[in-house]
This record gives structure tokens, C-alpha cells and sequence, in this order.
């Protein structure tokens, strides 16, 4: 528990402060392949010229990764945000486990191992096989391999689900091809480990937010049971596929790697499972798919009995997974249980693709509301499409209500994630971004005369960068062509700044005409205490405004 916000004294208006986060929009470092700068942004355009703003970091060490070159993600970043400091995150304290040993030390991987090395049973790796360091990391997936070898596994089979999203949209066999090279090095007469099946990511396993339980099913039957179309090895698989589907990376059809007409690792009774993607969100659905005694969301045939773990605890609140490999960072004191300490009223909303951004992970992943009397909850359910065909997504209807909810006067605190500028993003469109941001531009200038008609403040930001960077780039800053003269799709998130735009009905100099520069996301939090005219707690990264 914390003690109510002190009070300041200083500011005071009568309508709401609104948070509009605008889910991975940046500022471009590259004029071409920057579809923010591209698209007709008339509201954006405005409210930069009439309005302080600032750009904030929201990549690396800003949001609690590892180095600078790690790009920010929307978990991290909405942690950041919400609770105003920042935390080693998934990515580092993953990486600081492997590198000292304390994961090898840990009850769970000691009983996975030693499961399998006293049944003679196999050993199953299942996760996004890639650098991206987002969900995870290939270089994490081999360390564990060898370690498991040095234990004595005689058997290990890896599940590896194609990136093409945090990393190249044709990346795969960048990763696929040396990374058999890597087991063929460890099989002897005393190890056999082998990539036994695999499949887009946006396509099985690695659903999230409960969108589209088809694809944990699909990853199900791929990964457990062994069903789908068989292949004699993964870079035939991607290559085949690749040619029937047309499909990038991420959208790739599953497939099964057989052995004489039979899959070569198949999920059985007795066999120890660790998913070692670290991020929680797209880990939550497959995890409840081995954990849970009755499952209703799909059939799974076959149930085997294992010992599972995740690479992470996914949800604190509710210890999901039941082991898990290395503990996830301990965030306290979140804007959120603060402003409940105080007697705020808040109102967050998204949809479903980042609903739990703006609940869970703002809260410091954390599952349910602090406070039920003074907090509500709003999702709005997503269309399950792909997300070039509706680049717009919900963003109307979340403005909608929005829209009433500071009409009506009831709340202190609103905040809400459009979801567009990372969703539409990530599938390499171009087109698609252009529109997805015309689209949120012009949700952003309703919700804009509302706020300033009921004398509120709307602050406007991102978790991250994505939008703003669409092409790849070589080292001098030239576009990378495809054979057809096509640009490269970039669908990864970009290390980019973001903005921070402070729209006040009625400023009166109470703080800085100008905002501070160099800051990261985390001082959001900060900032929004201010707005709300309380003191910032000691522990908080700085305000982006200067009280006077």
C-alpha cells in the first residue's frame, strides 16, 4: 500500500487530464519509410505548433533493456509509463541469469532436468526463434542447450516459431540455417537435439488478449501432437512454404518435421517443456493450454504429462506459469495505486490487442484494478483480421467513448492506447500505416475538442517507435530494395524518440512554458501527478514540467 499523493496547490482545471498514448509512433530518423511523417496529420500537425512538446527516449536503457541497441516494446514501455521509474526488464535480467548461473541454480530448472535425464525422455524448447530481444533470444535458447547437454539430456527437440516481425520480414533461415548447424555440433553418439517443428508467429502458438485461441490450437497440434504438413528439415519447410504462400515470416504456414513419415518430436507423457520466450503477454495462452486441468477454449486431444516452465512468471497476480526460470522484476508503487491512495478517479481504455497494455502492464503487471470504486476497466474487442485490411482498427469506437466519458464529467484520469501505429506497423504495409495514422490523427482531434471544451488536459505520447521507420536501411542510411524494386519492409519497432504533446485548456503559467528535454517515458507518470496538482514522490523519474 501507498499514502495519498501530497497536493501542490498549484494547478487546478475543471475537466479531466487524458493520456492518449499513441501505441508505436515516433519520429523518423529516415525521411523515406517514415509513414508518421507521410501520412496527413492535420490534428498532429496543429497541436505541435500550438502546444509545448518534447521528445522522449523509449528504446535500451531507458526503459530498463539491456544496451541502447535493444528497441523498446509496448510491455516495457507501458511498465515505464506507469510507474514512473525504470526496472530491469525481461531481456536483462534474463540475460544477467544465464550469464551468472542463477537459472541452472533455480528449483525449476533443476526438476525439469532432472525429469528428463531420470526418465531418458526428451527435453522440448518452444518459442520465437530470433535476435529480436523482444519475446526472446536465440542466443538464450543455445546456452540452455548446451547447459542441458552438460547435465546429461540425451534428448532435446526445439519448437521454433518464425519472427519476421522484431527482426526482418525474411529473416528466418538467417536464424534457422546456423542455428542447426549449432545442434549438429552437439549431437554425438550421447545427445541428439533436433528442430521438430515450427510456423509464423501471427499464425499459432503465440496469440495474446484471448484475440484468436485458433492459434494456440493450430500451435497445439504442431508442437504436442505432431499434426500438420511434414517436412525432412526446417529450411526446406521455409522455403517451400514461403514459395506456395507468399506469406513473410511471421505469417508462415506451421509445419512438422518428420523422420520416415513420422514427426520427429512429438510432446509425450513424462517429457519436461520449457517455453522460453520471457515476454508474458503472447506466452499466457499456450502456457494455460499445458497447465490447465479443463481447457474449454479448444480440443486438445491429447493432454501429455509434463514438467513445463516458463523462461518468466507471466502474471504475477496470478502465478502463471505454475515454474518458471528466472523471477520477473518486482514494480511497485505504480501512478495508478497512487492515484487510487489519493481518491482519483481514472477510466483506461484500448482494445483488445492492447488492453491489457494500458491495465496490466501499466499497473506494473499486475492483474485487476487497485481500487474497483474508483477505476474502470474498458475494452473494446478487435476485429480478428489482418490488420492491413482495417488499419484503422478500433480507434473510432475507443474515441467514441472516450468522448462521453469526459462529456459526462465522472472521471479525474483517463488514459487510453490506440493501437494502430505498432498493429498495422508490424505487417511491413506502408500503405496500410499511412492510413492506420490518418485515421488516429483524426480520432486524436475529436478526443482534442472534447478535452479542451470540458477544461481538461490531454496529453499526447507513445510507448515506442514503429510507424515512423518502415524500410530497411543500410549502414549509410540508403533503402534496401527486394528484387523488384520493392523498398524492404521493416516490421520491427525502431530506436526512435517519441513525442510528448501537452494540450491545456487553460494555462495560466503555472509551470514551464517550455518542457524538459532528455527524459524518457518514464516521467510520464511524473508529469501526469503534477497535471493532477500533486507532489511527485521522491523514488518518480523528474516531471516533463517545471512547477513554478
Amino acid at each position: 500500500m501507498v499514502e495519498a499523493l501530497k497536493k501542490m496547490g498549484k494547478i487546478s482545471r475543471k475537466g479531466p487530464i487524458v493520456l492518449v498514448i499513441m501505441d508505436g509512433v515516433g519520429f523518423g530518423k529516415y525521411k523515406e519509410g517514415d509513414a508518421v511523417a507521410s501520412a496527413l496529420t492535420g490534428t498532429l500537425n496543429k497541436l505541435y505548433k500550438a502546444n509545448p512538446w518534447t521528445k522522449l527516449k523509449a528504446h535500451g536503457t531507458a526503459v530498463g533493456l539491456p544496451s541502447d541497441d535493444d528497441m523498446g516494446n509496448s510491455e516495457v514501455g507501458h511498465n515505464a509509463m506507469g510507474c514512473g521509474r525504470v526496472f530491469a526488464q525481461g531481456a536483462k535480467l534474463v540475460n544477467a541469469s544465464i550469464a551468472t548461473g542463477a537459472m541452472y541454480e533455480g528449483l525449476s530448472w533443476k526438476k525439469l532436468i532432472n525429469n528428463t535425464t531420470e526418465k531418458q525422455s526428451t527435453l522440448h524448447f518452444i518459442g520465437l526463434l530470433s535476435d529480436g530481444n523482444v519475446h526472446s533470444h536465440i542466443d538464450n535458447l543455445k546456452a540452455m542447450i548446451i547447459q542441458a547437454k552438460d547435465e546429461g539430456v540425451s534428448k532435446v527437440r526445439v519448437h521454433a516459431l518464425l519472427d519476421g516481425r522484431d527482426v526482418g520480414e525474411l529473416s528466418a533461415l538467417e536464424y534457422f540455417d546456423p542455428f542447426e548447424e549449432f545442434l549438429s555440433g552437439l549431437n554425438d553418439e550421447s545427445f541428439d537435439a533436433k528442430i521438430a517443428s515450427g510456423g509464423g508467429r501471427m499464425v499459432i502458438t503465440m496469440d495474446r488478449y484471448n484475440a484468436n485461441w485458433n492459434m494456440v490450437k493450430k500451435g497445439w497440434e504442431t508442437h504436442v501432437l505432431g499434426e500438420g504438413r511434414m517436412f525432412d528439415g526446417a529450411h526446406e519447410a521455409i522455403k517451400t512454404l514461403r514459395e506456395e504462400s507468399k506469406a513473410i515470416d511471421q505469417d508462415l504456414p506451421p509445419f512438422v518435421i518428420a523422420k520416415d513419415g513420422k514427426p520427429v518430436g512429438t510432446i509425450e507423457d513424462g517429457d519436461s517443456v520449457i517455453l522460453f520466450n520471457f515476454r508474458g503477454d503472447r506466452a499466457l495462452e499456450i502456457t494455460k493450454a499445458f497447465e490447465a486441468e479443463k481447457l474449454t477454449e479448444f480440443d486438445r486431444k491429447r493432454r501429455p504429462k509434463v514438467e513445463y516452465a516458463g523462461m518468466m512468471e507471466y502474471d504475477g497476480d496470478l502465478h502463471v506459469p505454475a515454474q518458471f526460470l528466472v523471477t520477473p522484476p518486482a514494480i511497485d508503487k505504480t501512478l495508478a495505486e497512487y492515484l487510487c491512495a489519493s481518491k482519483v478517479k481514472q477510466f483506461s481504455i484500448s482494445e483488445t490487442q492492447k488492453f491489457g497494455h494500458i491495465t496490466y502492464f501499466f499497473n506494473g503487471n499486475k492483474s485487476g484494478k487497485f481500487d474497483n470504486t474508483l477505476e474502470e476497466y474498458v475494452e473494446v474487442l478487435s476485429d480478428i483480421v489482418p490488420f492491413e485490411e482495417r488499419p484503422w482498427m478500433k480507434c473510432a469506437e475507443i474515441a467514441d467513448r472516450v468522448i462521453d466519458e469526459v462529456e459526462n464529467g465522472g472521471w479525474d484520469f483517463i488514459k487510453l492506447n490506440f493501437p494502430n501505429g505498432d498493429m498495422v506497423g508490424h505487417t511491413g504495409n506502408y500503405q496500410a500505416v499511412v492510413c492506420s495514422m490518418e485515421g488516429l490523427d483524426l480520432q486524436i482531434g475529436r478526443i482534442y475538442k472534447a478535452v479542451m471544451a470540458a477544461g481538461g488536459v490531454m496529453v499526447i505520447t507513445a510507448d515506442h517507435g514503429n510507424a515512423d521507420d518502415m524500410f530497411e536501411h543500410t549502414k549509410d542510411g540508403s533503402v534496401k530494395y527486394k528484387e523488384n524494386g520493392d523498398p524492404q519492409a521493416k516490421t520491427s519497432h525502431s530506436l526512435n524518440p517519441v513525442p510528448c504533446i501537452i494540450c491545456d485548456s487553460n494555462y495560466q503559467g503555472e509551470y514551464e512554458a517550455e518542457l524538459k528535454s532528455g527524459l524518457g517515458i518514464s516521467s510520464i507518470a511524473a508529469t501526469c501527478m503534477n497535471l493532477l496538482d500533486y507532489e511527485v514522490p521522491s523514488e518518480y523519474d523528474p516531471s516533463i514540467i517545471t512547477v513554478k
